[in-house]
């Protein structure tokens, strides 16, 4: 089996798996994870192409929701706390481009003269 067949067939079956997922969570899941879509007939067929693709963590969002394991209150801890060190190396991420694109820039060859642009229409000689 080559690795484009392995490939064709896990995509194939990643997006089965996510329709099942996508057509249980639409009929009976999205009233436990959100309150607010009971009766919004029309949402729910909106989320399917994004249920199919994230289907894994649809089911493990689910699977906590329904069994109570959410701490809502730490939900975002994690991230915050990660905050300082992304924005501290994305500084020095864009500090290092900038001085590497000023330091290996291009130069203009000495022997070749400048030419005036024209404005459009006009013909130069």
């Amino acid at each position: 089996m080559t690795a484009s067949l392995f490939l064709i067939g896990f995509a194939q079956g990643w997006v089965v798996l996510g329709a099942a997922v996508a057509i249980a969570f639409v009929l009976f899941g999205m009233d436990i994870i959100d309150e607010d879509a009971r009766g919004a007939l029309t949402f729910r067929p909106l989320i399917v192409p994004g249920v199919i693709l994230i289907w894994p963590l649809v089911l493990w969002r689910w699977w906590e929701l329904a069994h109570g394991g959410d701490n809502w209150h730490l939900r975002h801890k994690p991230p915050r706390q990660a905050h300082a060190v992304v924005a501290a190396v994305m500084a020095v991420v864009v500090i290092l481009t900038l001085g590497s694109a000023y330091a290996f820039r291009q130069t203009w060859p000495a022997d070749v003269p400048a030419v005036r642009l024209a404005p459009a229409g006009e013909v130069t000689q």
